[in-house]
């Protein structure tokens, strides 16, 4: 195990990144931008391991911290807010997120949030210069399910923050073997605000968006391509959410015109 990895299990370590990226990052999410939040009346009774936040994602590292910051106010009691971040004196830190493993090793920051509870998955390698996608691996499965046994964990089924991109059965097979309590989240706004990594503004004065969706009622015993439709459906990815979009109207206009 890396000596980050060790650190990140020390929880006196995971208070201190999260108050030093909370207290840089609240204002971006809720002043800069506008942050509107819907549902957290969802989770906050939910046990405190074995419970799984399914996500679309749109930025690398704005999604999750925002979660973050979400999961410590829900612990001061607040509710569909953030208000003053003095949640951050004691942060909720009794969570993990899947991120790539590549994402992870970009920079000195990218390395700052894996002590923040960081599962690293090697997603993605390279053929002739060309990112190709490539299913779990049975050891980042095994990570994954160890996190589940002791905490919450965030995971994004798709993998990159394309929209609408097709979901990986990884997330699936966890489901069906863990057998967590499942909770849908839908964002919006993020990919308008920030760059890609989420860490630069592009559009201030946006309105982002969080909502966390009711437990899901899944058939554990289903297959692994419905358990993973249903998951699609539920964090609104699936096609039938692509064709309800602006840009699908927009489109079929012009093609009319």
């Amino acid at each position: 195990m890396s000596l980050s990895k060790k650190l990140a299990e020390y929880k006196l370590v995971r208070k201190v990144v999260y108050a030093v990226v909370g207290i840089f990052s609240y204002p971006g999410i809720a002043i800069i931008n506008k942050l509107k939040i819907n549902g957290t009346e969802h989770i906050e009774n939910l046990p405190k391991k074995n419970v799984l936040f399914v996500s679309n994602h749109q930025t690398y590292f704005a999604d999750v911290i925002t979660f973050l910051h979400i999961f410590c106010a829900v612990k001061w009691r607040k509710k569909n807010r953030l208000g003053i971040p003095y949640y951050l004196l004691n942060p909720f830190t009794s969570v993990y997120y899947v991120a790539a493993e590549e994402t992870m090793k970009s920079s000195l920051i990218s390395r700052l949030f894996t002590l923040a509870g960081a599962l690293t998955v090697k997603r993605t390698w390279k053929k002739d210069g060309a990112e190709v996608r490539r299913g779990l691996d049975p050891s980042d499965t095994r990570k994954i399910e160890r996190a589940l046994n002791r905490a919450w964990v965030i995971t994004f089924p798709q993998g990159t923050t394309k929209p609408f991109a097709p979901g990986r059965k990884g997330t699936a097979y966890i489901i069906k073997h863990c057998k967590p309590i499942v909770v849908p989240v839908v964002i919006q706004g993020f990919w308008r605000a920030f760059n890609k990594k989420g860490l630069k503004f592009k559009k201030k004065g946006t309105q982002l968006s969080v909502t966390f969706k009711p437990p899901m009622q899944i058939n554990y015993e289903a297959s692994a391509d419905e358990i993973l439709a249903q998951v699609m459906d539920a964090i609104e990815q699936s096609k039938e959410y692509m064709l309800k979009g602006a840009h699908h109207w927009k489109t079929k206009e012009e093609a009319v015109a």
